[in-house]
């Protein structure tokens, strides 16, 4: 398939258009949106594909709408809404076309289907209702508070204010793929570093990177602590035990909380030590030597506790 026109609806937008439209332009970047209801443009051929309108769901023909009797479901029961579909079927060519290494593909794509697609599918669904202080600032709310003033009189508002929130919902996806190719590519690294530990407690890694998937995966249950150089120093840092919230593994010692510099060296004991959060989650030193110093000690300190 090498559509000319991608077709979806006219009017006020939602985030499910918005980022399919974000995969199918990149997959297919000849192709031209058109926003329509009108017969001619809604009803399938071979020149287009339809998405979020059409009233029917046949990847074959080209449509992916989710709003007719019988909407397709996942295999659990949930709910696509059209940019789960896109993703379904056009999201392994949108990594591929965003230069994904071949091998990360199909474990990028389910990642982001669980992590990113499916939020945005039950709320455009009304199965997720974002709530409480932060349910505005969600991104499907973000979004839609781009949509043009209802007394904006521009005949061209919906086009310019679509188009301005196409751009901002690009830099979303391909912020959150690269988020997952970065992780993919530091497993590998960080699996290296925790077998030259072996049994140690603090894992030193050649640069900052996300290294709590891989030490979870590799059962790396040892590890207590990460020490890597920074820009101009070094940082010794926690291993937070999920995900969500502000539990690590081991705290730096309380006597170092909200310390700097000779302040800091005098406390711990260590020539270099710069910093330590108030929240002892992380901390600083000017050298290697001195931020391994630093994590010996905490490792000392939290197992004596």
């Amino acid at each position: 398939m090498t559509p000319a026109f991608l077709v979806t609806h006219s009017g006020g937008f939602h985030a499910d258009e918005l980022l399919s439209s974000v995969i199918l332009t990149r997959v297919f970047p000849a192709a031209r949106i058109v926003r329509s209801r009108a017969p001619e443009w809604i009803t399938p051929g071979p020149d287009r594909v339809i998405y979020d309108v059409g009233g029917a769901y046949d990847a074959v023909a080209g449509i992916f709408d989710h709003h007719q009797r019988g909407a397709p479901l996942r295999e659990d029961g949930q709910p696509y809404s059209s940019f789960g579909l896109i993703w379904k079927h056009f999201g392994r060519d949108y990594l591929a076309a965003c230069d994904v290494l071949a091998a990360h593909i199909d474990a990028i794509h389910a990642s982001l289907d669980a992590n990113f697609v499916l939020p945005i599918d039950l709320t455009d669904n009304g199965a997720l209702s974002p709530s409480g202080p932060l349910g505005g600032l969600t991104l499907p709310v973000l979004l839609e508070t781009l949509k043009p003033d209802f007394d904006d009189t521009d005949p061209e508002a919906e086009t310019k204010a679509f188009n301005g929130a196409l751009a901002i919902a690009r830099s979303f996806v391909e912020a959150a793929i690269g988020r997952s190719a970065a992780k993919l590519r530091a497993e590998s690294i960080v699996q290296q570093a925790i077998e030259a530990t072996g049994q140690g407690r603090v894992l030193e890694l050649p640069m900052g990177m996300p290294f709590r998937p891989a030490i979870e995966k590799a059962g790396a249950d040892h590890l207590l602590f990460v020490v890597h150089p920074r820009e101009k120093d070094w940082c010794l840092t926690t291993i937070r035990t999920s995900d969500e919230g502000f539990d690590v593994r081991a705290d730096l010692p309380a006597a170092w909380a909200g310390l700097t510099n000779g302040d800091l060296e005098a406390a711990s004991g260590v020539s270099g030590a710069t910093f330590c959060h108030n929240g002892r989650f992380v901390a600083a030193a000017k050298t290697r030597e001195a931020a391994l110093t630093m994590a010996d000690l905490a490792v000392a300190e939290a197992l004596s506790s």
